[in-house]
C-alpha cells in the first residue's frame, strides 16, 4: 500500500521541518526525492540523513530562473518527475495596517507565485509521460483569512494557492495529472518554537484536538495523495488540523 517505487518527487522548502519530514516520507515509501531549499547547509544534513535515494538542489523557488534550473537538473539526474509538493513558504503576520509592500511581495512570491514557477517548468514533463502529482501544502490561514500564525500576506497568499491548486487540477486532469491541496494548522517545527508559553496556549485552545501537528501527519498525507490509492482524487483540500476547519 502507498507504494511510490520508481517515482521521482520534488519536495519544496524541504531542508527543514514539514518539507523535511515530507522527504523522508517519500524516500520511506521508495521514491527517489529531490530536495529543493535555498539553505545549502541544512540540505547537505537533510540527504546525508535520508540516504542516496535524495538530491540536493539550492535554489530561492521565488526566483523563475533558479527553479528552472533546479528542476532541470533533476530531470537530467532521473529523467523524469512524477511528484511535485509545493511545501516552500514564508509566514506574514503583520495586521494589514502595518504591512510593508515588500513584506506583501515577498510573502505572495513564495507562497503562491513560487508555485507557478514550479508547475510551469514540471508540468509540460508529466503531461508528455501522461502522468503526475501536484501537491500545494497551503494552509488553514487560506480558509479562515488568519487568526492563529499568518495574517493578510499570508492569507491571501494560501488562499490563492489553493485557488490555483483547483484549476489546475481541472485543466490538468485529462492528462492524467491530478492536483490537491493540504491545510495544516500548527505544526510542531522550529517556527512554532518562537512563539510565548501564552501564545501556544491561546492557539492551542483553537483546536478541538488540543494539540498541534507533529511533521510527520502532515506528510503522511502528502504520501497517500500522491500514491495509487488516491488516483481518482483531485482538486481537493485535505485539512491535517486537529479539527480547527470542517468543512
Amino acid at each position: 500500500m502507498f507504494d511510490l517505487s520508481n517515482r521521482t518527487a520534488i519536495v519544496t522548502g524541504a531542508a527543514r521541518g514539514i518539507g523535511r519530514a515530507i522527504a523522508a516520507a517519500l524516500v520511506e515509501r521508495g521514491a527517489r526525492v529531490a530536495l529543493l531549499d535555498r539553505e545549502p547547509t541544512l540540505l547537505a544534513e537533510a540527504t546525508a540523513q535520508l540516504g542516496p535515494a535524495t538530491l540536493s538542489v539550492v535554489a530561492d523557488v521565488a526566483d523563475a530562473a533558479a527553479v528552472k534550473a533546479a528542476i532541470d537538473a533533476v530531470s537530467a539526474r532521473w529523467g523524469r518527475i512524477d511528484v511535485l509538493v509545493n511545501n516552500a513558504a514564508v509566514i506574514s503576520s503583520a495586521p494589514f495596517l502595518e504591512l510593508h509592500p515588500a513584506e506583501w511581495e515577498r510573502t505572495l512570491a513564495v507562497n503562491l507565485t513560487a508555485i507557478y514557477h514550479t508547475c510551469r517548468a514540471v508540468v509540460p514533463m508529466m503531461i508528455a509521460n501522461g502522468y503526475g502529482r501536484l501537491i500545494t501544502i497551503a494552509s488553514v490561514a487560506g480558509k479562515r483569512g488568519g487568526g492563529i500564525l499568518g495574517s493578510a500576506a499570508y492569507s491571501a497568499a494560501k488562499a490563492g494557492a489553493i485557488g490555483l491548486t483547483k484549476a489546475l487540477a481541472r485543466e490538468l486532469a485529462p492528462y492524467g495529472i491530478t492536483a490537491n491541496a493540504i491545510c495544516p494548522g500548527p505544526v510542531e517545527t522550529p517556527l512554532l518554537a518562537t512563539m510565548t508559553p501564552a501564545q501556544r496556549a491561546r492557539a492551542q485552545a483553537l483546536i478541538p484536538l488540543g494539540r498541534f501537528a507533529q511533521p510527520m501527519e502532515v506528510a503522511a498525507a502528502v504520501v497517500f495523495l500522491v500514491s495509487p490509492e488516491a488516483a481518482f482524487i483531485t482538486g481537493e483540500t485535505l485539512d491535517v488540523d486537529g479539527g480547527i476547519t470542517m468543512d
